[in-house]
Order: C-alpha cells, then structure tokens, then sequence
C-alpha cells in the first residue's frame, strides 16, 4: 500500500477515505493524530493494530463541534463547559461521563467515560465535520515511539500501513494534550501538557489535582523512546562533566540542548547535535523531533537531553523526555 500525501485543501478526500473505513493521519496544533470513523468497530481495530498499541489503552474522540460532544456525553458538567468555552479549539482533552452504548466498547474498553478532544486545526475540523462523525485520534506513530509532529515522521512509523496523510505542515505545538479527567468530583490532570494545572483553576474557579504516575491505561506502557538510550541532564552547569563521561567510551553520542548550552560545549567527538531552540518553550516545540532525528544515526547510542524546571510548560516538557529516557539521569562518577 502506497501512503498518499494530501494538502490540507483535500480534507473532503480525507473525509471520504474514512467514510469508506480507511485510516488517515491528520494535523492538529500539537502532534498528528492517527483517524478513524469511531462508529466504524472494523476501522478502529485497524488503529490498535496499525500502532501495535494495546487495547486496553482507550482512545478519544476527536470532535468537530460541541453538538458531537452533547451526542455522546452523558453530561456535560458547568466547569467542562467552561475550559470548551475557554481553551477549544486548543490542546485540552476532557474526560466526561459517556452516554451507556453511545460508543463500540473497543474505543472506551468498556469505561463508563470517554476523552474528547477538538484540534486546534482547520483542516482537520473540516474533515471531521464533513465525515459527520467524530474520529478516533490517537497520536500517528508506533506505539512507544515519539510523537510525529510532521507529516515525514508519521510516513517513518507508518508509510504503506495507512491509505493516507493530510500533510498541513509542521505542529506548532509540539507535545500532546493535557489531559483532564471532568467525570470526577475534583478535576484531576491525567497528563500535563501547555495547558497547566493553573490555568485550568482560573477558568473554573477550583483547585485541580494533578494524578500520579500509576500503572494503569496508558500510562504502564513505554512512551516517546528513540532508538539510544536517553539521559536527562538537569543543570548546565553538569554537561561538562556529562560530555566528558560520554568521551572516555568512545562512541558516539548525541546532543540535545538549548543554542546557549550548545555553544558552550568544545567537543568534536560527539556525533550530532540537535538544537532546542532558546527556551523551554522551544524545547517542547521540538522535543519529538529530536528524539526522531537521532534515529537518522544508529551509531549514537546516547543522547544527552536537557532538562529544565518542572513549571509551567516545563512540567510538560519534562513528563515526557522522563518517559523518553526511562527516568535516567545523569548522575556524576565519583
């Protein structure tokens, strides 16, 4: 099978090919998602079994408008209201309490809840709307693998296993959703993402939990894990003394690391180097990326990330380069 890469100008194509129960990867503001006509049982199997990802991991529905929302939820409270009002289109998913046999149990694996989500992308929204049902849309890769955040890294995971990619550029974004659990008494952040906790309990006026790390859904499987091993270096200040350690094996390593750290580093051995950008923000833009880009060099068994504090995006940023590196830091030999 031969993938087709679509324009964003043939979302009606994309709709069609879901119609007939085909998968197609789409853009959205944060990574590309993985589609499928979520009525379709037949078509959402495909996904489960085109990413390898487990079906016990439950999938979202990607929605179009708020009346698709309205269909399936089986209440909508005030405060969810609210952030849709406030942060959609936009990186936010949120969990409601699903409507009983409103949705195949191979999409919920038989939760009574059901994540929805409404990308910040025109695109996708009109293809969403033009098939007329919302779309299952987990992020378009191999299950354990980076995120894609362009239409080339979707075609490394899964080129000739999906009819199709609507291609609208690079994400902007450039790390998944935050995640919010709506269904319960206290809102509860199953994942961060560039929505935080914070802004969250302004728009609704309560404290939002924030869940943690548990071996259950999702979040028992490995995440965002390139081809080398990752290490986390936590202060600048350690990268010396982390590059100096890397030069006495003698292979090849990478790095990852702001502009500012990059050129601070006089080293020759190291294989390649990939830029953060200036800031934690640009970090998360192009984490994904990074992570990706190293897989280009087989021989780098190593990769040196930075790690910034864990505030504000930088919560975000560092849930996922933790899941990326297996939580491996570095830690000076004495």
């Amino acid at each position: 099978m031969e993938t087709k890469r679509l324009t964003a100008a043939d979302y009606l194509v994309a709709a069609n090919l879901l119609k007939q129960g085909k998968l197609v990867a789409f853009p959205t503001e944060t990574v590309y998602g993985l589609g499928a006509d979520a009525l379709n049982p037949q078509a959402v199997q495909q996904v489960y079994a085109v990413k390898h990802r487990p079906t016990d991991n439950p999938l979202n529905l990607t929605v179009s408008s708020f009346a698709m929302v309205k269909k399936y939820a089986a209440h909508i409270p005030d405060a969810a209201k609210l952030l849709m009002e406030n942060f959609w289109p936009g990186p936010l998913t949120i969990i409601l309490p699903l409507k009983y046999a409103a949705i195949n149990k191979i999409v919920t694996n038989g939760l009574p809840t059901i994540a929805f989500r409404m990308p910040d992308n025109q695109a996708t929204l009109q293809m969403i709307t033009a098939l007329g049902d919302p779309i299952v849309g987990p992020s378009a890769n191999t299950s354990g693998r980076p995120s894609p955040t362009t239409a080339e890294h979707v075609l490394q995971d899964l080129g000739g296993k999906i009819v199709a990619v609507l291609d609208d550029g690079a994400t902007n974004v450039g790390v998944d959703s935050t995640i919010i659990d709506m269904s319960l008494a206290q809102p509860m952040i199953l994942r961060p993402g560039v929505i935080t906790a914070d802004e969250i309990a302004d728009v609704i006026g309560q404290p939002v939990m924030m869940q943690k790390e548990a071996a259950t859904g999702s979040q028992k499987y490995k995440h965002y894990e390139p081809q080398a091993q990752v290490i986390i270096v936590d202060k600048v200040s350690q990268f010396p003394q982390a590059i100096a350690q890397m030069e006495q094996t003698g292979e090849p390593f990478g790095i990852m690391a702001t502009d500012q750290v990059l050129a601070q580093q006089h080293v020759v051995r190291f294989k390649e180097q990939f830029s953060l950008g200036d800031s934690v923000v640009s970090a998360s833009q192009h984490l994904y990326d990074g992570l990706r880009y190293f897989d280009m060099y087989p021989e780098v068994k190593t990769i040196l990330v930075q790690g910034f504090p864990a505030t504000g995006i930088g919560i975000a940023y560092m849930n996922r380069l933790e899941k990326a590196a297996g939580h491996h830091h570095f830690f000076k030999k004495n």
